[in-house]
């Protein structure tokens, strides 16, 4: 089994790894599903990550997606650039790998945007083709063309709104995959979840957040103004415990 937490910030990578996460997902911008994190937090998450190891936690890997903005997974040549650019920043930085994915309008792979940014990242990075795969028109064939890429793995929630919804489907594409691919179950994994997930798909990795909801220290706060959207709750900061991460990979402990 393999345990990957989408990190949102350099806290919660510590967290990932004291609750014995194999590798992150390093995330900025997870109210729009994901988006690059900075330099700064990239390096930071590295450095701690390393420190970790070297205290006697597991080598927890670091992954970082590449993905410019939210919205859809149809990017422009600007768009692309910048994420060239963003994959050799994670290469200068140590990151183990990248998470990237990119779409035609017609809901089909744009193999030669998806080709260009995997000649950036190989051999030196492992790749994951993110959850765009969840808006792909034909997932059969596109998890074929993954594979003819050289991807390593896919996150998927089996195009449903929850992995554990999309259950029918990741047990055909993990069956389909046939160890060419690793099919990664992610959205909505938790403690409660995953053991039959598992048991249903006979997928063996598995993408979770294990966040918890902390209340800001600022003893001030103006009611009448938002950052964000209005009413958005912005008095907490939702960040993975060591605690959730380790009591979701319990329940596959026994198997």
């Amino acid at each position: 089994m393999k345990f990957e937490i989408c990190a949102n910030s350099v806290e919660s990578c510590i967290a990932a790894q004291m609750g014995g996460a194999d590798r992150v997902e390093l995330c900025a911008g997870i109210p729009e599903g994901g988006t690059t994190p900075s330099y700064g937090e990239i390096r930071q998450a590295r450095r701690v990550l390393d420190d970790g190891a070297r205290q006697g936690l597991k080598a927890t890997r670091l992954h970082v997606i590449i993905r410019p903005r939210g919205g859809d997974f149809l990017y422009t040549e600007l768009e692309l650039q910048r994420m060239i650019d963003d994959i050799r920043i994670c290469q200068e930085l140590g990151a183990d790998g990248v998470v990237f994915g990119c779409l035609r309008p017609d809901g089909t792979l744009d193999t030669d945007a998806n080709a260009r940014l995997m000649e950036v990242a190989s051999p030196t990075l492992s790749v994951t083709f993110h959850r765009a795969f969840d808006r792909c028109a034909n997932p059969a064939e596109a998890l074929e063309e993954l594979i003819r890429q050289g991807f390593d793995r896919v996150l998927t929630s089996g195009q449903q709104p929850t992995a554990e919804k999309g259950i029918p489907l990741l047990r055909q594409l993990r069956e389909q995959a046939a160890g060419r691919i690793a099919i990664l179950a992610g959205c909505g994994v938790n403690e409660q979840n995953i053991r039959r997930i598992q048991e249903e798909t006979g997928v063996c990795e598995f993408h979770f957040s294990a966040r918890e909801p902390l209340r800001s220290q600022m003893q001030f706060s103006n009611p009448d103004v938002y950052m964000g959207a209005k009413g958005a709750d912005e008095d907490s900061i939702l960040r993975t415990t060591a605690r959730r991460v380790s009591a979701t990979i319990e329940q596959l402990k026994s198997l």
